[in-house]
């Protein structure tokens, strides 16, 4: 048997995570961390992507030390329309998942090796938010009225409340607010469609 044949059977498989792009790899790494529901923070995320592809974020001197640098070139790459505005958010004020973000992850997570890593983390406790979250929605004037389709009535004052939104609550922070809603909304398609309907009503511009 030949060196490289030996060489060949002795390699390990690489880890599933190393098959992902690296702007894929951070939105899968934000979403793992709790991305979903909260901002994240560029070195809670950097570490999470070093334990889906391990070295792919690291110093090339110095293999185990993990370069932000390059996790946060990533990460605003990942907010870029041409790599599918996955997520919003800065160096400053932490990263969101949109939901397009939000949608890609849960598709795309489950070709994760590893059972322990594919799991973002929810606790009780936030899961009785979201249900309580999606109650309160469901009872505002503007989703009634959208359900009774008397979407011409909806006003942009009962668009803002059910955004829990004001005139103080501008740019990135009211579209992460609005990508949230329409992540924990994302099971309930009647929900969904208000959402896409009453965005409009409060967009900026």
């Amino acid at each position: 048997m030949t060196k490289r044949a030996n060489k060949a059977k002795g390699t390990q498989p690489a880890p599933s995570g190393h098959s992902f792009p690296n702007h894929e790899l951070v939105v899968l790494a934000t979403y793992l961390v709790g991305g979903a529901k909260a901002a994240s923070d560029t070195e809670d995320i950097a570490i999470k992507a070093n334990e889906l592809a391990p070295g792919r974020f690291t110093w090339r001197k110095y293999p185990d030390q993990i370069n932000i640098d390059t996790v946060r070139k990533r990460l605003w790459d990942a907010t870029k329309p041409e790599k599918g505005s996955y997520l919003i958010g800065s160096e400053r004020t932490g990263w969101r998942l949109t939901k397009a973000g939000f949608d890609f992850a849960r598709r795309r997570i489950k070709k994760l090796s590893s059972p322990a890593l594919s799991k973002p983390r929810k606790s009780k406790e936030e899961s009785t938010v979201q249900t309580r979250e999606i109650r309160r929605l469901i009872q505002e004037d503007a989703f009634l009225k959208f359900r009774r389709g008397q979407q011409d009535e909806i006003s942009k004052s009962d668009a803002e409340r059910f955004f829990r939104i004001d005139d103080y609550v501008t740019g990135k922070s009211r579209v992460a607010k609005i990508e949230r809603f329409r992540i924990i909304a994302s099971r309930n398609s009647e929900l969904s469609d208000a959402i896409t309907f009453l965005s409009e009503l409060v967009r900026e511009g």
